[in-house]
């Protein structure tokens, strides 16, 4: 039996994820600090404030497996200091929550591209945010990065809108994904025993888990 801890449980594959580790029987405990309250997940502990950071303190018991699932985008943030804060700042302060949780293994979701090196701002943030984590040295860092996502959000992105009919036709990575399957393959891969160190899962992976997970 696992006790873990949520980030981004609000969001599209956060969702996802939050329902099916409430389904999960080898899961014993839920924490899932929030921006905004969740509603009708009974069993989940769920302190939340406008200030996340704030939330992740309230939680004390021991983790053994902490998700991350935080992720905007800059249009979204509104500047490059709030994408910043949200898919970087906010992803170390709940590693961090997790190491002193006693948590072993993390698994986030990043983004296809992810280089701390890269000229796109998105990226570069998204790969400086890997290396972050590499660098607080887990037992197990799980590291998945899908392609464009699809499912129902509860902000309209018209770039998504308008891209996804393309990257639906795409091969390999450059596929979309659903982020109902970035989930599963994140629970699957918590749930089963692997090698330590650093795993970094590509889109079409995911999709193949996910896939015979079904």
């Amino acid at each position: 039996m696992s006790q873990v801890l949520i980030t981004g449980a609000t969001g599209l594959v956060g969702g996802h994820l939050l329902r099916m580790l409430i389904q999960e029987p080898r899961i014993s405990a839920i924490a899932a600090p929030t921006r905004r309250p969740l509603s009708d997940v009974p069993g989940v502990f769920n302190p939340h404030d406008p200030q996340l950071t704030d939330a992740l303190a309230q939680v004390t018991d021991p983790v053994d497996i902490v998700f991350c699932c935080l992720g905007t985008t800059r249009r979204e943030a509104g500047s490059k200091e709030a994408f910043v804060h949200a898919d970087y700042t906010l992803v170390v302060d709940t590693a961090l929550t997790g190491l002193r949780l006693g948590a072993k293994h993390m698994l986030v979701v990043s983004s296809m591209g992810a280089n701390a090196h890269s000229p796109f701002f998105y990226n570069r943030v998204k790969g400086e945010m890997e290396a972050a984590l590499m660098a607080q040295a887990w037992e197990r860092l799980t590291i998945v990065r899908p392609s464009m996502l699809l499912g129902e959000r509860s902000k309209h992105r018209l770039n998504e809108s308008l891209l996804a009919p393309l990257f639906s036709l795409l091969p390999g990575n450059w596929k979309s994904i659903a982020a109902r399957d970035v989930a599963s393959a994140m629970l699957r891969e918590a749930l089963s025993p692997a090698q330590e160190g650093v795993n970094i899962i590509s889109s079409a992976k995911l999709r193949e888990i996910a896939e015979n997970e079904a």
